[in-house]
């Protein structure tokens, strides 16, 4: 049976419609229509819905940098995205980014997978080129989704040898507010009361020392730094 020449033009307006409000909402450039009003509508759900406050990251307005958080749910990329003026790059799991129905979009929003197997250099190459062409790349330290409630402080050493090999700025920010913690799906589904909060950054001689990976990963869950 034909499709009747009225659903094709309610799906075309439709589509025309929720593309014109997310531009409208969107703040990032990332280069393309369709990628920037996704960036919109992401937006309108997490300040809508999620009722997303706090801070927004205090990035500079070009030039390559990193963008670190706490990571308690599968709606904290949302929540970085929507809180950002720039477009960020995310280092994701290689499993993730292979989910059924979602790859195309981590390909549109130019994602970077990683395998956590152990072969990362392949990952770490991309993220280092993506900042050196300034570019922003934002990834979660800890690793796997991991609760304030978890005895680990400490960040991966990932982060402190891709800033050793960039000397870029890094910059911190929390998330809280997120019902449904520890889950993928479930925080985006459960409605909130999401809360960013963004840290002053932290600059590459700072990464030096001894003790900045049990700092940062202290500072992330909302500990207070205790030096071993």
């Amino acid at each position: 049976m034909a499709v009747e020449w009225y659903v094709v033009i309610a799906v075309v307006a439709s589509f025309g419609i929720f593309v014109a409000l997310g531009l409208m909402a969107n703040k990032a450039n990332w280069g393309f229509w369709l990628t920037n009003a996704i960036d919109g509508w992401i937006r309108i759900f997490c300040r809508g819905y999620h009722r997303l406050d706090g801070d927004n990251i205090n990035l500079p307005e070009n030039g390559g940098a990193i963008v670190i958080a706490n990571h308690i749910s599968g709606l904290d990329p949302f929540l970085l995205i929507a809180s950002s003026h720039r477009p960020l790059r995310f280092l994701i799991a290689k499993e993730e980014y292979e989910r059924f129905g979602l790859t195309w979009l981590f390909k549109l929003a130019k994602c970077i997978p990683v395998d956590r197997s152990g072969r990362v250099d392949k990952a770490f190459r991309e993220v280092i080129r993506c900042v050196n062409q300034g570019d922003v790349v934002a990834l979660f330290p800890h690793g796997k989704i991991h609760l304030d409630s978890e005895e680990r402080v400490h960040i991966k050493p990932g982060l402190r040898k891709l800033v050793h090999k960039l000397s870029c700025t890094v910059y911190p920010s929390r998330i809280e507010g997120v019902r449904g913690q520890g889950s993928v799906f479930t925080g985006v589904v459960l409605r909130g009361r999401a809360r960013l909060t963004s840290f002053p950054p932290f600059d590459a001689p700072q990464f030096e020392t001894s003790d900045i990976d049990l700092e940062i990963g202290a500072l992330l869950l909302g500990r207070k730094v205790v030096s071993e």
